[in-house]
């Protein structure tokens, strides 16, 4: 295992560490990070990382393949744009965790604040606590789970994701509704919550999704856009 200590050593040089074509550590563990930003951005290898300790904006951005996980909290847009890989948080997260993420899985065991998974592209998020309001706003493809309750807007002008609840949600955004939990979500959603290390009942859920009715501009919803 290769070790960085962001209190004595250069976070210009783990990163760079971290792309060099070949890298023979596979395992990495960086302590002391205390709310640095952009720690592990852009990972496109194979590698299993942890970070011991509270990380601050954009953590895990762009990753592509690592399996990273943070021993806290998280800052702002956490694994924005991943686009493979597993990203794992042990704390909260703050807003728009996965934004714009195009794959890979998402795991919060804490909360999440606004704008979780906003305009997100195809990956998966599995949050074991509550998320804030304008959550999976303009949510393209992809899952968000939510074990405990969401916030007002949930899935605002939502495209194709699917969003399941289990707690409360305090109001839905525009286009975004309830929708029936068929024996296909029930497995979807059993799959997503065993790849997450979760074993919350997935019949306790609700599912959400687009009513469809913002696709195409239409007049009549012109206060709605």
């Amino acid at each position: 295992m290769t070790t960085y200590d962001l209190s004595t050593d250069s976070l210009r040089a783990l990163n760079q560490a971290l792309h060099e074509e070949e890298i023979s550590a596979r395992e990495w563990r960086i302590t002391h990070p205390d709310g640095a930003h952009n720690i592990a951005c852009g990972v496109n290898d194979a590698l299993c990382i942890d970070i011991d300790g509270h990380v601050g904006y954009y953590c895990a951005g762009m990753n592509q393949k690592a399996q990273i996980t943070i021993h806290g909290n998280a800052g702002v847009g956490v694994a924005e744009n991943m686009m493979s890989g597993c990203v794992r948080i042990k704390g909260d997260a703050s807003q728009s965790a996965g934004a714009t993420a195009h794959g890979g899985l998402l795991v919060i065991e804490g909360n999440a604040s606004a704008r979780c998974g906003i305009s997100m592209k195809g990956v998966d998020i599995v949050v074991k606590g509550n998320i804030g309001p304008m959550s999976a706003f303009m949510g393209q493809a992809g899952n968000l789970v939510v074990c405990g309750d969401a916030g007002e807007a949930l899935g605002d002008s939502l495209y194709e994701v699917h969003i399941y609840v289990k707690g409360e949600v305090a109001s839905l955004g525009a286009d975004c509704v309830q929708k029936e939990m068929r024996q296909e979500h029930v497995d979807e959603l059993a799959q997503l919550l065993s790849r997450a290390g979760l074993d919350d009942d997935p019949a306790s859920f609700k599912r959400y999704g687009s009513a469809r009715e913002l696709y195409n501009f239409k007049v009549d919803n012109a206060t709605a856009y």
